[in-house]
């Protein structure tokens, strides 16, 4: 029977998707961008917290999951929303341009 994976190396995948995430936010200018990057360092979380589930066999890394997954869905939602709101008025997108978003 082969062994199973350790925890660490679910964290260091976790910590490597997050780092990245992080520098795909700070560096990029595009807004889809920047929210794909929010969404990879959430998708580290949410493996973080399985892996911690997992290794302390408890359920309250699932919840955690499900309440990240249900933020993650609604901050998408509005996200596009405004994005595409801005698009339709400026018909430029660059993160740098955007101070004010008044109309």
């Amino acid at each position: 029977m082969p062994m199973p994976m350790p925890p660490n190396a679910f964290l260091f995948v976790g910590a490597l998707l997050f780092t990245l995430g992080v520098v795909g936010v700070l560096t990029r200018r595009n807004p889809l961008v920047v929210f794909m990057s929010i969404e990879l360092m959430l998708n580290a979380v949410n493996l973080t917290f399985m892996t911690f589930a997992s290794a302390l066999h408890s359920v309250d890394g699932w919840i955690f999951v499900f309440l990240v997954l249900t933020v993650a869905a609604a901050e998408v939602v509005i996200g596009l929303a405004i994005i595409v709101s801005i698009f339709r008025s400026r018909q430029d997108i660059d993160v740098d341009d955007l101070n004010t978003l008044k109309g």
